[in-house]
């Protein structure tokens, strides 16, 4: 049992199983209010984490360049999301908000607060 090919049944008798980087994204957008998919160096990504924090949230943020599987996740991701340039990519309440783009309109029209409430991320 020392082959790449046993791995996976060594994970799994020890209660583990590997996830793809497709299920990956979606478990983390799931099990969390409002999770943001960035690159650290991102300019775009900054402003997606600042505008969250001055509202008070605490997004789970997941920077695809510092983590071992980022860059099949943002493979996975851009399929998901249908173009290449997917960073930042908000999902809020399990649901997909898009890029910055997004974030801003929906914040701008007003919709963004009451999503943010209803997925648990504000309290007031």
């Amino acid at each position: 049992m020392n082959d790449v090919s046993s791995y996976g049944a060594r994970l799994q008798l020890m209660g583990f199983t590997e996830v793809s980087p497709l299920e990956r994204m979606e478990r983390l957008a799931s099990q969390n209010a409002v999770v943001v998919f960035s690159v650290s160096s991102c300019c775009l990504c900054h402003v997606v984490k600042r505008l969250f924090c001055s509202l008070g949230v605490n997004p789970m943020i997941y920077e695809m360049d510092e983590e071992t599987d980022g860059s099949d996740v943002e493979h996975a991701l851009s399929r998901f999301v249908g173009h290449s340039q997917v960073t930042p990519t908000v999902f809020v309440g399990g649901k997909l908000i898009g890029g910055l783009d997004q974030l801003m309109a929906a914040h701008i029209s007003g919709t963004l607060v009451p999503r943010l409430k209803e997925a648990g991320a504000l309290w007031l």
